[in-house]
């Protein structure tokens, strides 16, 4: 476990961009170590805002030396860090950050890189959204980049990592006529999505500019959690990514994507009341707010459909893949963690296991190769599949068994009746509402201990699992059945001891310092005993049926595991090397198959039919479906929100 260290005195390191006609001042990560000396250039700005509610503009000229040896202003956002509260780690145990808050000069990116690249070297780009909604930082201590880039130096795929900032919450996502009006006055497309917006500005950046850090500026992967991983589904849906896609693949982690969005005028009703409050009539005094006053106005506010940003037809994506052929039975309620059926032997693997065209299988690239803009990409397939539209990128999709923890204090809230009443009001069909209560055994006599963990089921069904499967069912039916992997993350938050929202980031980034408890190995974990219950093996996916879990295995197994040090090691050497595979342009795992991180350290592809068992798959059929994604939708952010 790597512990984000506090350098006494920086040691500074220099970077002399051609194209930019500057040098970029940096620092050198106070983890080097001999075998991996790494480079770290701070709170370079991408963008400027030139006013509150307007698009910003890329940067392209820099003084001759830019200091870039602190982390820049991050967008304002009320106090408090969601991942912090989701990790469930002491603060006392954590860095202390005093990141600035400056409205305007929000648009900073964060480069990690391998010492002694040069503009010759084109390694893979890692661009990392962060999550939080209407609050977080890509500069938050977290997502530092240091461990992921040292552990890519040493697998022999070395990366270049880089998180950025962008307008988030209100000051991100506020739309309304007024402010369309205003936007397309100033000569802008489209209004609201700021945030989405700027993430474009840094795209362009990276694209124009990474080559000088010695990236490779046509292979660039998109990964983000939570609200960073539903802008990424914004990105991949976008027009501009139709005429002029600037990344090359998207790993999605645990979205939270509404499918159902607000039009300008929609979103400007929900706006009203917030205006009305603030007693301003137009842009200007809108404008002359002060920001204090309106952090913490934005938690409802997100992602809007003017009409510009998304291509024609987008909503299609969500379309039911089941449709006309629904199981005709009912099928029996099963727990999120509850497994079954014993492990299908895979078929023989693919000829072919690469993605990008220019990458050869040790991960090496030409040198040579001409620099162009990122237009279509090419996926190589062996010759008896069909053809697919080559413009799509390939996907890694996934999400956590326990992602409503991210909403249990309001769901606490609810008693069975007061459920009840709410989802049946949403519905407004007796039928279908009757069919939802009964597959989540949700009844006004649902004993009041029981409702919360019912409820919370529901929730997460609704908010992150079931759209998770659609976009990736519909992602592979648009790509012509390939180029879409799926995983599902039900490994113990090592401090929590439970599965939840954000706990792959925490072995993703490997920032977090492992809790002493973790690190007393107990001697069960020793010699073989994952050949046993667990096999974690990875020889392309020939799971044995030894490898199910053991009889009688279920949520109360598992609920309060405790992490040890080689349960964490095994997830996150995992998560790492399967995303840094995919950055190279390799097959992560197979694509008939689905991998598993956790429970209990356990790795690897799995069958479909365990993923099935995993997830409550028949039950979405039966219960979510009749419904459609608007009702489900509503439903979910309902009850998450509580019945306040």
């Amino acid at each position: 476990m790597t512990m984000l260290p506090t350098p006494s005195e920086p040691r500074f390191v220099k970077r002399q961009h051609s194209d930019l006609n500057t040098t970029f001042r940096g620092i050198l990560h106070p983890s080097s170590t001999s075998e991996a000396r790494l480079h770290q250039y701070l709170g370079i700005k991408y963008a400027s805002i030139p006013a509150r509610f307007r698009q910003s503009k890329l940067c392209t000229k820099y003084p001759p030396v830019v200091n870039a040896t602190e982390y820049g202003p991050i967008c304002p956002q009320p106090q408090g860090c969601m991942e912090e509260l989701l990790f469930g780690v002491d603060p006392a145990s954590m860095p202390c950050q005093n990141l600035k808050q400056d409205e305007m000069e929000c648009l900073n990116l964060n480069i990690t890189c391998p010492a002694g690249l040069n503009q010759f070297s084109r390694v893979p780009v890692m661009l990392w959204v962060h999550g939080g909604g209407d609050r977080g930082s890509g500069s938050h201590w977290a997502y530092d980049g240091a461990p992921l880039v040292r552990q890519s130096i040493k697998a022999g795929k070395p990366v270049i990592l880089i998180t950025f900032n962008f307008r988030i919450g209100f000051l991100g996502f506020a739309a309304n006529p007024m402010i369309r009006d205003d936007n397309k006055e100033a000569g802008e497309e489209g209004t609201g999505n700021y945030g989405l917006r700027d993430q474009q500005r840094c795209l362009e950046w990276v694209h124009r500019n990474i080559l000088g850090f010695g990236g490779d500026p046509d292979n660039i992967t998109l990964f983000g959690a939570s609200s960073g991983a539903a802008d990424i589904i914004c990105h991949l849906l976008s027009r501009s990514n139709q005429t002029n896609p600037m990344f090359a693949r998207a790993i999605i982690q645990s979205a939270v994507f509404e499918p159902t969005l607000p039009d300008v005028a929609t979103a400007g009703w929900q706006l009203s009341r917030i205006i009305s409050a603030l007693h301003v009539s137009d842009m200007e005094k809108l404008r002359e707010v002060k920001v204090d006053k309106l952090l913490g106005l934005g938690m409802s506010l997100r992602i809007v459909d003017d009409g510009v940003f998304f291509r024609d037809g987008w909503m299609d994506y969500f379309a039911h893949t089941h449709s006309g052929r629904r199981s005709e039975h009912k099928h029996p309620r099963k727990p999120s963690g509850q497994r079954s059926g014993s492990l299908l032997r895979p078929p023989a693997a693919h000829a072919h296991t690469h993605l990008h065209p220019h990458v050869s299988h040790s991960g090496s690239r030409s040198r040579s190769q001409a620099r162009s803009t990122p237009k279509r990409r090419s996926i190589s397939r062996s010759s008896s599949r069909s053809a697919v539209d080559d413009t799509l990128q390939p996907l890694i999709i996934g999400d956590s068994v326990s992602d409503s923890l991210l909403w249990s204090m309001n769901a606490s809230l609810w008693t069975p009746s007061g459920a009840t009443r709410r989802i049946k009001a949403i519905c407004q069909s007796l039928t279908k509402a009757s069919c939802l209560l009964r597959a989540y055994d949700i009844t006004s006599y649902t004993p009041d201990e029981e409702i919360v963990d019912r409820v919370l089921e529901l929730v997460n069904d609704a908010r992150v699992a079931w759209p998770t499967e659609c976009i990736a069912e519909n992602a592979k039916r648009e790509r012509g059945g390939h180029g879409v992997w799926r995983y599902v993350f039900d490994q113990e938050g090592p401090y929590r001891g439970i599965p939840h929202h954000a706990a792959d980031i925490m072995y993703l980034f490997d920032t977090v310092p492992l809790a002493e408890s973790c690190l007393a190995t107990p001697d069960v974990y020793s010699g073989d005993f994952f050949d046993g219950p667990f096999d974690t093996s990875d020889d392309e996916g020939d799971a044995k049926s030894d490898a199910t879990p053991r009889a009688g295995y279920d949520d109360a197994d598992w609920e309060t595991t405790a992490v040890t040090e080689y349960s964490y090691n095994n997830v996150r050497d995992a998560i790492q090397g399967k995303w840094l595979a995919f950055a190279y342009g390799d097959m992560p795992w197979r694509e008939d198959k689905v991998f598993v991180f956790g429970p209990e350290g356990e790795t690897g592809e799995r069958s479909t039919v365990i993923f099935e068992g995993r997830r409550r798959k028949e039950l979405w059929k039966s219960a979510l479906e009749p419904l459609g994604h608007q009702v489900v939708s509503k439903v979910g952010l309902e009850l998450s929100r509580g019945p306040g």
